[in-house]
């Protein structure tokens, strides 16, 4: 499977258009910024094992893939093997087209018509852009690397949908690895990992001051983050920040137990947030997206050998 590779100073980062555009290398010195692609993930085309993909027009899960919008009832594929509900949405399980590339940026793009119905029932046109920085802007900032992902949506049919943005980038973690970040509350699950309730965070999933993981496992949205989430290898001395516009006013952490690495993904909704407004719910992230119009978000990962932070503090998004 054909990989474009861009490289800045001792960073290099690697996409891969047809596994779903999914990033399948960041590494700083050698040393992987986020967990390394298997072969065998290009070989099976099982963008699951990449190290970042998109997750586009909507993220995490719709309940039974089924979802109600404008007095409407439509199915959306249910694309994950024997899971009952519809996952991450569609781009990540499609080839994307190859726009621009150079040595330190890329272009891609993915249509959606007709032909794909059944996994999504709206014509749509993403975009993602990724530009790797070069060593004399990433100096100006006490960072190595600095990698800024951009995500449109664009509505290219006649109606309105309902639609969500973000991505899931894997960072290597062992029980050591370091994790800081800030939020308001966080969603307890049912077992297919739909939410339940919205709690106070509990004190041993509190991370606004940077301490080990341990043996802790989550795959929990958390609502009211700050926007950046920071990791820290005390082995390699690497540290990798996580930075998203307030469009991405959710994080799902995902570790799973035993587990090598540890998900942070920043998303503009929670999951099912179609279903729940229509019944009711409120500030769940829900938007639609008029015919003709667009919406942008973007997400930053900075990598440094050096221990002190990547961004500064970001106050509550509005």
């Amino acid at each position: 499977m054909r990989t474009l590779e861009l490289a800045s100073g001792a960073a290099v980062v690697g996409v891969a258009p047809g596994l779903g555009g999914a990033i399948v290398a960041f590494t700083l010195r050698g040393q992987p910024v986020l967990r390394p692609t298997p072969e065998r993930a290009l070989a099976e085309r099982n963008a699951r094992l990449a190290s970042c993909y998109p997750l586009v027009p909507w993220s995490n899960r719709i309940r039974e893939g089924r979802l109600s919008f404008a007095g409407r009832d439509h199915v959306v594929a249910r694309n994950f093997g024997t899971h009952p509900h519809a996952i991450h949405g569609v781009g990540w399980q499609r080839e994307w087209q190859v726009d621009d590339v150079s040595t330190r940026s890329l272009r891609l793009t993915l249509m959606h018509d007709e032909r794909n119905a059944a996994a999504w029932g709206w014509p749509f046109r993403a975009t993602q852009t990724f530009a790797l920085a070069a060593p004399s802007a990433a100096a100006r900032m006490p960072i190595d690397a600095l990698l800024t992902v951009t995500l449109t949506l664009e509505n290219i049919g006649s109606e309105a949908f309902p639609f969500g943005l973000g991505w899931h980038p894997f960072f290597p973690k062992h029980a050591a690895t370091e994790l800081a970040f800030t939020a308001g509350h966080v969603w307890e699950n049912d077992p297919t990992q739909l939410p339940l309730r919205r709690e106070a965070i509990p004190a041993h999933w509190r991370f606004e001051r940077s301490r080990p993981l341990d043996q802790l496992a989550f795959d929990n949205v958390f609502t009211g983050w700050r926007g950046t989430a920071t990791l820290a290898d005390p082995l390699t001395g690497l540290r990798t920040t996580l930075a998203a516009d307030r469009a991405c006013r959710f994080l799902v952490v995902y570790a799973p137990h035993g587990g090598d690495f540890i998900a942070l993904e920043p998303v503009t909704h929670e999951t099912d947030a179609f279903n729940r407004h229509a019944q009711g719910e409120a500030s769940t992230g829900f938007r639609t997206l008029a015919p003709g119009a667009a919406f942008s978000c973007t997400m930053r990962i900075a990598a440094s050998a050096r221990d002190r932070p990547a961004f500064p503090a970001t106050s509550s998004p509005s």
